[in-house]
Order: structure tokens, then sequence, then C-alpha cells
């Protein structure tokens, strides 16, 4: 197959994230040695072909890739025997991804459609260190000892694990041009909607979209990201991540922010708090946020790609739900609404009320679970994206 005859465009991502500790156990820390991982995504939109990206951004060490295929997923670890096909980087299929840096396979001859799983098995035959990582996939990830790229039925594949390790984006050939990204915090990740079930409101919203004219639709979400501080675990700053997380993906050509409400919520937190994950906790005001939200917008421009700013969700009854933060969500709401500094908006906030309707709420009154995702896709209009 010629793929140089098509217009490559990016259907699936995750944001990577430096190996740590997480709300849950992961395999980042000790990384890999002599395994085989077996991940499965769901693409956005479909194609002839596919490149599938692997991040090492965090590694200290080359990341060595013994071998991976792709096939079409069938359930749990198993794959459709028939679909599966070798990726091979520059015509090997040994290849290493360099410390610090990201990587694109060659293209592999697969047909996939809209909203198909597409499995991506990798052996690490050696020891890769800690390995860079998405935390929470909200999605199930397997390991087996030893070289199984090849095993159909899965049986071999008996460790799971709730997070992606290096897998971070998969392109198709013949994408359309009009991608849109979006880039935030747990509530663009996923947290609380149901495992394995691909209910993250970027599905959804990429589903919306595909009944009138499939679209990509990007998930760069870190649960716990803040706008304005980083995080040892929980992601640079968005305007620090937003050049490579929202930018730098094929066919991309607006980006919708939903961040901002970790930044005044955790300002509300003790040192004593439940989750250490969530350290530094370093006050943040409103005009701190803003300021966080004006440099994405220039940063968007700068690269001819359009804005779309969301308004914050209600946290009335969370851990995070102060007089002050809320005086702060209440700020920052208005000025998305107000300042006509983004080319659009989404006013999730009125959508959804001052309080999370009990049937959306995932039961921390912070995040959404199923209905509450599909509720937050289904306040989009279409039109401004």
């Amino acid at each position: 197959m010629n793929t140089g005859e098509f217009r490559w465009g990016t259907a699936w991502t995750a944001s990577p994230q430096r190996p740590g500790v997480s709300f849950g156990p992961t395999w980042s820390v000790e990384g890999f040695e002599d395994h085989t991982l077996r991940q499965t995504v769901r693409v956005s939109v479909g194609g002839p072909a596919l490149r599938i990206r692997l991040s090492n951004r965090y590694g200290a060490t080359p990341l060595r890739v013994a071998g991976l295929t792709v096939a079409a997923g069938a359930g749990g670890a198993a794959v459709k025997a028939d679909t599966l096909r070798a990726a091979t980087v520059r015509g090997r299929r040994h290849f290493s991804v360099p410390a610090g840096a990201d990587l694109a396979t060659d293209a592999v001859p697969i047909r996939v459609e809209a909203f198909d799983p597409v499995t991506v098995t990798m052996h690490l035959a050696q020891a890769s260190g800690p390995a860079t990582y998405h935390a929470q996939a909200i999605a199930t990830t397997y390991r087996a000892p030893g070289e199984h790229l090849a095993d159909g039925d899965g049986a071999a594949f008996t460790e799971t694990s709730a997070s992606w390790y290096h897998l971070s984006g998969v392109d198709v050939a013949g994408a359309p041009g009009d991608g849109v990204v979006v880039i935030g915090d747990s509530l663009i990740d996923g947290t609380g909607s149901a495992p394995d079930t691909d209910q993250r409101f970027t599905d959804l919203l990429a589903r919306r979209l595909a009944a009138i004219r499939p679209r990509a639709v990007l998930n760069q979400g870190i649960g716990g990201n803040r706008v304005t501080v980083d995080s040892p675990w929980l992601g640079e700053r968005a305007t620090a991540r937003f050049r490579h997380d929202a930018l730098s993906h094929a066919g991309v050509s607006t980006v919708v922010v939903l961040a901002g409400i970790n930044d005044i919520g955790i300002s509300e937190m003790a040192e004593t708090s439940p989750f250490p994950v969530l350290s530094p906790y370093t006050q943040v005001s409103a005009e701190d946020v803003i300021a966080g939200h004006l440099d994405m917008i220039r940063q968007a421009r700068a690269a001819g790609i359009r804005t779309v700013g969301a308004t914050l969700l209600p946290m009335r009854g969370s851990a995070f739900s102060t007089p002050a933060s809320e005086a702060k969500r209440e700020r920052i709401n208005a000025w998305i609404r107000e300042s006509a500094q983004y080319d659009a908006v989404i006013d999730l906030a009125r959508a959804l009320g001052d309080v999370l309707d009990p049937a959306h709420d995932s039961g921390d009154h912070l995040h959404l679970n199923d209905a509450g995702y599909r509720a937050m896709a289904d306040a989009v209009d279409l039109t401004v994206l």
C-alpha cells in the first residue's frame, strides 16, 4: 500500500506523564523487562492504515522495543488473529525510542472504521527503566511475561493495570483535517465513568459529531492536572504542556479548554489532605487561572488553531468547595463567557447547574458518571467546533 498519497490525521491520544505514584497502583516506576504489554484503544475516525505513536518523553534511557503488533480488539486481552499486523520503524521490527523523545511507526496496513477497538501489543525484552505512562486510562492494560506478540486468545495476559504505558497516539491515513483536541483534567480524562466502556466526554462528543460527519476528537486530559502549577505526578501545568499535547497533532483545527477547577480547589486543601498525590498545595487566584487561559489562547492562535473555552463545572458539596473557591470559579466562568478572548464558548456550568444532578454525580460531587458525561457532551453546540 502506498500511503504517501494519504493525509495523516491523529485519531486517538493520551497525554504522557512522568513515572510515579498516582491515585492507584501502576507499573510506571518499576518498568518492564521481558514483558509483553497489550493495550486497546478506540479510534475516533477510520482509514486504510495506521501509525502507532510511542512516547519515551520521561525516560532516562532509550526504550528498546523488541516487537510491536497491531490488531482488531476482540474483548479483554483477545484479538482477531486474522487482523494481526507487525509494526516497524524505518522497516525494522526491532527499534528504539530515544530518551526524552516520541516516535511514530511506519504505516501499518490495517483498515479501521470510526470507533473500532485497536489493540497494540508491545514486547519489551530488555529492562525499560521507569516508564512514561498515562496514569488514569479508565481502561485495562494487560501484561504477560515473555514474548506474546501474536497470541490471539490473550490467555497469557494474566496481569492487569488501569494505566497506559508508552502508548501516546494512533494516526490514521486519510483522516479529515479538522480534528478537535480537548485539554483539561480528570473531567476530560473520564474519572467516574465506567472502565472499559469508553464513556468519557470526548468519546461521547466524537459519536455526536460522527452522526453528522466524522471528526477526530482527541483526549488530552490528565487527572489532577492544573493550569498554573506543575506536579511531579499529575503532569506539567497545562500552559507548559499545551504546545505538545494540544498543538502538535496532525489534522487538528480546534482546541477546547476545560481547565482550572484543580487550581482553585487544591488551593483550599490542607497539607493533611487524604490525597498527597495532589501536592503541592499552591495558592492560586482566579486571575492566575485567567492568565493561564490567555497564555493557551495565544499559543493556539500563533499555531493557527481555533480555541473554545468551556466554563468550569459545579463542585458544591465536594472537597474542593469553599466560599473562596466558589467565588474564584464564578470569576473565571464570568471571564470565559464575557471576555470574548475565546473564539467560542461552551457553557457547561449553566448546562449542568450550580449543583450536580444526583443522576449525573459519580458520588464525590465533582466528577461525573456515565450519564453525567453524556449530559456534558449533549450540552455542546456542535457548530462552535
